[in-house]
């Protein structure tokens, strides 16, 4: 996304358009009045990443615009990002031009905030990183008072830790995250907290115990589990399985399993196809499972998993691509209901659209 297609000011026609595109797109499901839920029009996303542009002897900020990959847009400030993001922003670039060793041959900038303000800045560089770029790097992560993290071919520098802490506030009750450097974190925390609230509103009251798919580093597993006796969560990343373990330790959750496979995996293991290690000390004939949540990629749900899916009395989908869940609604409505429909407006500003919806078995 270019900073040249945020305006504020249109937020909300914008918002509607997108309300009206899902409506019309979903019209064949018959489904049931739209629940939208909008993002804060500025200063919504903990993430942010930049190309480094060299031009003389000064660095600068660059985006650029949807398919002009050869123009880049020179920036000061992203309005879209968090505040923390946007003073990180300032006060790293003089930093940076005033340092050769920090400023030479590097060519991406990548944020991660809190919304409490704990950053983490990696710094992505076209040069091998030795000592020397550490100490000068070590002095600029105290300067900043956040973490520094340098990457470059084969290389990966932590100079103190590789993740941060983020604090999501659900329903009252607040959730410790661990999220780690490049793996997958929500980007639009205040969305990202709707959307498990509007789960855990449809999950209230639900039978049997909850499978998740694509479980990620916990962030539904874990305030959902207070809905369910026992959870049983699939992810085939090794960095988020372990990040999911340790945030089940931060929130004190002690009835999630764990395994990390894919939802592949998973789907032949359930059918009896194939037998697997990793679900070694995981007994699935003690799960009556009745709910399913599956948070899949752009890609959707592969035809094997969409007919496992089928066979649970509740389906929970939070889907980020509009055009794959309406290719596996056609199959999935065919033995379930639609009950609830929600857009969250994750990215404002763009194209993207993020939405939830929960099924029954008729």
């Amino acid at each position: 996304m270019s900073v040249h297609q945020v305006h504020p000011e249109r937020y909300q026609e914008q918002l509607l358009e997108k309300q009206q595109r899902v409506e019309a797109d979903f019209a064949e499901f018959n489904i049931p009045k739209l629940e939208v839920f909008a993002s804060k029009p500025t200063h919504y996303r903990q993430r942010a990443e930049f190309k480094a542009w060299h031009e003389g002897d000064q660095l600068h900020y660059a985006m650029y615009a949807q398919g002009e990959y050869k123009k880049p847009y020179i920036i000061d400030s992203f309005p879209v990002a968090s505040e923390y993001i946007n003073e990180l922003m300032a006060a790293l670039l003089p930093k940076l031009n005033a340092n050769e060793q920090l400023k030479r041959k590097l060519f991406q900038i990548e944020f991660l905030c809190s919304q409490a303000g704990d950053g983490l800045i990696t710094l992505i560089y076209h040069k091998p990183l030795d000592e020397q770029w550490q100490a000068e790097a070590k002095q600029l992560e105290q300067d900043l008072g956040c973490s520094i993290l340098g990457r470059s071919k084969k290389q990966k520098i932590v100079l103190s830790r590789d993740h941060i802490f983020e604090t999501l506030k659900i329903n009252d009750r607040e959730f410790r995250y661990q999220q780690v450097e490049s793996s997958f974190t929500q980007p639009n925390a205040g969305i990202c907290e709707t959307m498990i609230e509007w789960a855990i509103d449809c999950c209230k009251g639900s039978q049997g115990h909850l499978i998740e798919l694509y479980c990620g580093n916990g962030n539904f597993t874990i305030p959902l589990a207070q809905c369910f006796d026992k959870v049983l969560a699939t992810e085939i990343s090794k960095t988020s399985v372990k990040s999911a373990q340790e945030n089940m330790r931060l929130n004190n959750t002690d009835n999630i399993q764990i395994a990390r496979m894919s939802a592949e995996e998973f789907s032949e293991a359930m059918s009896g196809v194939r037998r697997f290690r990793r679900l070694e000390g995981i007994d699935l004939s003690s799960y009556d499972l009745s709910t399913v949540l599956v948070d899949p990629p752009r890609a959707g749900l592969d035809k094997d998993t969409e007919k496992m899916v089928a066979g649970f009395d509740n389906i929970l989908y939070i889907s980020c691509n509009p055009d794959t869940l309406a290719e596996n609604l056609k199959s999935l409505c065919q033995s379930h209901h639609i009950e609830r429909f929600a857009l969250f407006d994750q990215f404002p500003y763009t194209h993207h659209i993020e939405c939830g919806v929960w099924l029954r078995k008729k």
